[in-house]
């Protein structure tokens, strides 16, 4: 199986035709809601590797690899953009409000290998960088490539919306990148519109990689060796029993992550969990939804209840692994 990366073009339109996307995105924003798990020692990669759904043990130099930490139920506990700073030394970063809680399961199972993790998010700033500013000559032109440049390491993203976006990693005091200032709300947008989102604490031990696409957008290595909840992700990706997806739509209101939808056919039974919301620069606001397939089929969704309105589905901006 094949894993399409879409090239990063500022060219590329919105697929969005109701509410399109303001021309200029362009910027750099600060990101504390996202900290730093540090992997030091001889054995990290291979701890990691043997701990996450991403291949760590090859993990090059120029490549950066988002990752899972399941349960044995194969439950996404938290996720990672994950990169080597040196052969014994492995970067984690992930939302601050999951980190605690996944260093200390984390570290329950090092025992004997020579790994030391560490919180390291005080010695490290992480921004955002979308648009024109995002566009950096070295860098990559598909998802999950590495750069470093200078004291800045830039990984690229999908793009949301249309347009480019890379997490830059730097020591703490170091001048952030060059580029205008970005709104958060701008960014949190772009990132549900790449419809590639983290998992945070509202999510966590709630779904399978699959139900939030990990295995269409490189969260997933089916050829490495086993890891917590393995045997569960692939019987779900062989044998046919994945019964949900993540898919974008519009809505007027807001939306809580982690909050049901239902479909128009049963208020009893939730058909969708949010996995992220944030407000649409020309109103209303996107959300990415983790929902049963069958709920795509005919009928609507709604958020909490059948009296607020629709939700309105919008296009995917990658193909899913299991359609190509």
């Amino acid at each position: 199986m094949i894993i399409i990366h879409p090239m990063i073009t500022e060219s590329t339109p919105s697929a969005d035709n109701t509410h399109p996307a303001p021309s200029s995105l362009s910027g750099v924003v600060a990101l504390p809601a996202w900290g730093v798990i540090r992997a030091q020692g001889i054995d990290a990669p291979k701890f990691l590797h043997g701990q996450l759904t991403q291949d760590f043990a090859l993990l090059g130099q120029d490549q950066a690899r988002l990752a899972a930490f399941c349960s044995p139920k194969g439950r996404m506990l938290s996720s990672f953009v994950g990169l080597k700073l040196a052969a014994d030394d492995v970067l984690l970063l992930c939302p601050t409000d999951t980190l605690a809680a996944t260093l200390k399961r984390l570290s329950m199972f090092v025992m004997r290998a020579q790994c030391r993790l560490s919180d390291a998010s005080a010695d490290w700033s992480v921004w955002g960088v979308a648009g024109e500013a995002a566009v950096v000559s070295g860098l990559g032109q598909t998802p999950w490539q590495r750069l470093r440049a200078g004291e800045h390491d830039w990984v690229r993203l999908y793009p949301g919306a249309g347009r480019s976006r890379a997490l830059v990693l730097a020591p703490v005091g170091t001048a952030a990148p060059t580029g205008p200032a970005l709104p958060l709300a701008v960014w949190n947008w772009l990132a549900v519109r790449s419809a590639v989102v983290p998992v945070t604490a509202a999510l966590s031990d709630a779904l399978v990689p699959q139900m939030l696409n990990y295995e269409s957008v490189g969260g997933v290595n089916f050829k490495k060796g086993c890891y917590p909840g393995q045997e569960v992700v692939a019987r779900s990706q062989f044998r046919g029993t994945l019964k949900r997806r993540a898919h974008l739509f519009h809505s007027d209101s807001a939306l809580a992550v982690g909050s049901e939808v239902f479909h128009s056919t049963d208020a009893e039974q939730p058909c969708g969990t949010v996995a992220a919301c944030a407000p649409h620069p020309s109103g209303g606001f996107d959300a990415l939804v983790s929902l049963q397939l069958s709920a795509l089929e005919s009928g609507s969704v709604h958020a909490g209840s059948l009296q607020s309105p629709a939700l309105q589905p919008l296009p995917l901006p990658y193909e899913l692994l299991a359609d190509i």
